[in-house]
């Protein structure tokens, strides 16, 4: 190899030597061997933040992640000088500065460490608990927009050596599945937008399962009758099914784009995915059902936080923003009226006659969405589940929407009311305590009246 490369400047022999290894070379004086000092990055949150942050190769060139995305930024312009060496490589003399060096710039994440390391270790807890596959939560600012944690299970470690691409990717943002229920109140809102149904319109579930174009539909148990609040709160298929079969596809379509589907958030992540929303005019009416309660489209698990975010926030979306002071404007693409019902109507879910009551968080109320979705495989949809929920909190006044996702249960459990929603509970419990939101039941102290020992003349 030395012979092959001999008319260029110099060959790398080993880089990254041990500091012991090098001190021995350097004792020995090898005529023509020379020792060059180089920098390694160094990760303090390790795995915890990996998939975020990324990691560099051995040249300090972007590999993953936001190390990737800005590399440009980060990494500056080298300088240079003409210099005159002397046989053992050393330094005699500066002849002139060629070009100046120009340092590179920082780049500020919106994460909170703190609320990172909670959100990894509780994923990491509930993955292990539930011998689950992999897993994703993102907490998002509403009023900023800003990503206050996302982690996924399985992570890595950027400080070592020899890493697996399975483990690298982050999930969050690249990996896309059917959402299941907690597209539920996507399919509400569409049907009070267009005037088919408020949240006391009545329908009828029973005998619990509905035949549509060859196939069946199915609840867990036969809930009977139902107005649209009971069809969020018991998370009935039957009864999503029969009043979205009064919209048009494109209605239906309109308000899933407008609440993001269908196109990646914009946070700059490289390898961001778009999720999969047909165009409405190749939807059969089966398929138009089966997409109301979250089957016959995919997500990422940000495009859910954004429009949980949007059903937070009186119908303002943002854009999920990575970078801190990143512009950030809000567009109103849903009436706050109807909204704010649709929110009312997600109080419900963790409430005692609903399936999302382990989301509940000690002194704050919470809205949200369970979702328990069958994976799809060559064979059709297998006895594979993917659990989740959605949710905001407080729901008196939305600081935090959180999305937890976890994927392939596998020691028992596997609705999104047992497997996501504790863990969306202690999630959020944590933001609140970090961020210091006063729980709902607070009452500011009363302002105590000064009185004066003056007497009045």
């Amino acid at each position: 190899k030395l012979t092959q490369r001999a008319s260029r400047e110099f060959v790398w022999v080993k880089r990254r030597v041990h500091p012991g290894i090098s001190e021995q070379l350097i004792q020995l004086d090898i005529p023509g061997v020379q020792l060059q000092k180089e920098y390694r990055r160094f990760y303090p949150a390790g795995e915890v933040a990996a998939h975020l942050v990324g990691f560099t190769n051995i040249d300090d060139i972007g590999q993953e992640g936001l190390e990737l995305a800005y590399n440009d930024w980060l990494e500056g312009t080298p300088g240079s000088k003409r210099v005159i060496k002397d046989r053992k490589g050393r330094t005699v003399e500066e002849i002139e500065l060629v070009r100046k060096p120009a340092p590179g710039k920082d780049l500020r994440l919106t994460i909170d460490r703190r609320l990172q390391y909670l959100a990894y270790r509780e994923l990491k807890r509930t993955v292990l608990e539930h011998g689950a596959a992999s897993g994703s939560v993102v907490l998002l600012d509403i009023e900023s927009g800003e990503v206050l944690a996302m982690a996924n299970q399985p992570s890595y470690n950027p400080n070592r050596p020899g890493l697996s691409s399975d483990g690298v990717r982050n999930r969050a943002l690249t990996d896309v599945f059917e959402p299941g229920s907690v597209m539920k109140p996507v399919a509400v809102l569409s049907l009070m937008e267009n005037g088919v149904a408020a949240p006391s319109t009545p329908v009828d579930t029973h005998p619990g399962y509905v035949y549509m174009a060859g196939y069946t539909i199915k609840d867990h148990r036969n809930f009977g009758l139902l107005d649209l609040t009971g069809v969020i709160t018991k998370s009935s298929n039957v009864g999503m099914s029969k009043l979205v079969g009064e919209l048009s596809s494109q209605q239906m379509w309109d308000t899933y784009t407008r609440l993001g589907f269908g196109e990646a958030t914009g946070s700059g992540f490289p390898g961001e995915s778009a999720g999969v929303l047909r165009d409405h005019a190749r939807w059969r009416p089966v398929e138009q059902a089966t997409i109301s309660y979250g089957y016959g489209l995919s997500v990422t698990v940000l495009q859910l936080a954004q429009a949980f975010a949007v059903l937070a926030d009186e119908g303002r979306l943002r854009q999920p923003s990575l970078i801190l002071g990143a512009s950030n404007p809000a567009v109103t693409v849903a009436d706050p009226r109807l909204v704010r019902e649709v929110a009312t109507m997600l109080e419900t879910v963790p409430g005692d006659e609903g399936t999302g009551r382990q989301a509940r968080v000690q002194n704050y109320r919470v809205a949200g969405k369970t979702g328990t979705s069958r994976k799809a495989s060559a064979a059709g949809y297998a006895s594979r589940y993917i659990a989740s929920f959605a949710g905001f909190a407080p729901a008196s006044d939305p600081r935090v929407v959180c999305i937890v996702v976890i994927n392939d249960p596998s020691e028992g459990k596997f609705y999104g009311g047992d497997v996501a929603a504790p863990l969306f509970s202690s999630v959020v419990a944590g933001a609140m305590r970090v961020m210091n939101v006063p729980p709902d039941d607070y009452l500011p102290e009363p302002e105590h009246l000064s009185v004066s020992r003056e007497v009045a003349r």
